[in-house]
């Protein structure tokens, strides 16, 4: 912020010349009315002295006017181009303490009313982010300075949902509907984040939210995916096949996600013994059912001390581009490592997520002493992984960073 300091100075500094100028003025004028002062004094001197001289008969009447008379032009020479007599001067205290008190008002003022840390936020998010952990840091203090931006409230809960941490997630996009005059957008967001974060229980909370939403914009994505998750963890399969079905009508054909709810809805068609449409390419649905990906995972040397045998180890796999939740999980303990274990389709957390609807994906390994599967202590993950590629061999993972509670 050194260049918004620089600018600040130079200001303040105009605004200080106009209050010194009249001061210096002040003096000059002081100096010019001394000098005519003195000159004066000088004149009635002369007089005084020339009436002397004629009182003791050393001059006559005659030099006596004439004396008087050149003391007369040489006063008139003295003051000439002079600036006439002030009846009134500025006083030197006033600009004197208003100098001082400008720039201490000035200071105080933009303290209290100003917007330094808004400045900088706009300088830290012009430059680019090294992590999704910097970024919601970054969205956490523009909230913090900006609490009435829905805008920021939004982002910050999808940053959030992107680090699996729901229930904060869920705190932030109740802020942004509540700002944003509850726009379904935001309602369906709510209800996901509040649905993962109560465990993927269904509640009167999340009914009121999605039908709120779905009245607002029937084609509302968010709310239409959600309750067709809700509907086939209940084993209500028909329904989550129509709220399927209507979420794909309203989806790009590039779209993601549509090759994951498409699935879905097979898979529920499957479990009420209808048969699934034929993949629309030759040999989709074999090769998507033989993808899996083996997962080599140890524990850094650093941490054998800092945890314990029964401590729960989560290893899963997430998509680079698509929803934030787990595609694949398996559960170990920190006793059975190092260890080797396959992520596959079998393992999806939702059947209509799976590692076959996905070209990339992270794998990550999270150590977590309450066995909670969205937060831990500590964690290792890879970079971006093409599932084709990794096929072929173990990715090595190695458990060495802790997490950010």
């Amino acid at each position: 912020m050194i260049d918004f300091w620089i600018g600040a100075g130079l200001l303040l500094m105009a605004a200080l010349l106009f209050l010194l100028l009249p001061i210096m003025r002040g003096r000059r004028a002081q100096t010019e009315e001394d000098r005519t002062s003195l000159n004066v004094a000088l004149y009635q001197e002369r007089l005084d002295e020339l009436a002397a001289q004629h009182a003791a008969g050393t001059l006559t009447s005659e030099q006596l006017e004439a004396g008087r008379a050149e003391a007369a032009r040489e006063l008139l020479s003295d003051t000439e181009g002079g600036e006439a007599h002030r009846v009134s001067r500025l006083g030197r205290g006033a600009p004197l303490v208003a100098a001082l008190l400008v720039p201490l008002m000035g200071y105080g003022l933009y303290l209290h009313w100003g917007a330094s840390d808004k400045v900088e936020l706009a300088r830290q998010f012009a430059q680019q982010a090294g992590s999704i952990e910097e970024v919601t840091q970054r969205l956490e203090r523009a909230v913090e300075a900006q609490p009435e931006s829905a805008e920021g409230w939004y982002f910050l809960g999808r940053a959030y949902m992107a680090q699996e941490r729901a229930a904060d997630a869920a705190v932030a996009f109740e802020r942004a509907a509540n700002l944003a005059g509850r726009q379904p957008e935001l309602l369906g967001q709510w209800a996901q984040a509040l649905y993962f974060a109560g465990d993927k229980q269904w509640t009167e909370q999340l009914q009121a939210l999605t039908d709120e939403a779905l009245k607002a914009d029937p084609d509302e994505v968010t709310s239409l995916g959600l309750l067709g998750i809700a509907a086939y963890e209940e084993g209500r399969f028909a329904q989550a096949i129509a709220f399927w079905e209507r979420l794909v009508s309203v989806l790009g054909e590039q779209d993601p996600s549509r090759a994951a709810i498409e699935g879905g809805i097979a898979r529920a068609r499957a479990e009420l013994g209808e048969s699934a449409p034929e993949p629309t390419a030759p040999g989709q649905a074999e090769s998507a059912a033989a993808v899996e990906v083996k997962v080599s995972v140890r524990l850094s040397a650093e941490l054998a001390d800092e945890v314990r045998p029964n401590d729960s180890v989560f290893v899963f796999a997430r998509a680079v581009s698509g929803p934030p939740m787990p595609l694949a999980v398996k559960r170990l303990s920190v006793a059975d490592l190092p260890a080797e274990v396959t992520l596959a389709d079998a393992d999806a957390m939702m059947p209509q997520l799976k590692l076959s609807n996905f070209e990339q994906v992270q794998l990550v390994a999270r150590i977590s002493r309450d066995g909670d599967a969205t937060r831990g202590e500590w964690s290792g993950q890879s970079d971006a992984l093409d599932l084709a590629a990794s096929a072929e061999r173990p990715v090595q993972l190695t458990i060495d960073t802790p997490e950010r509670r």
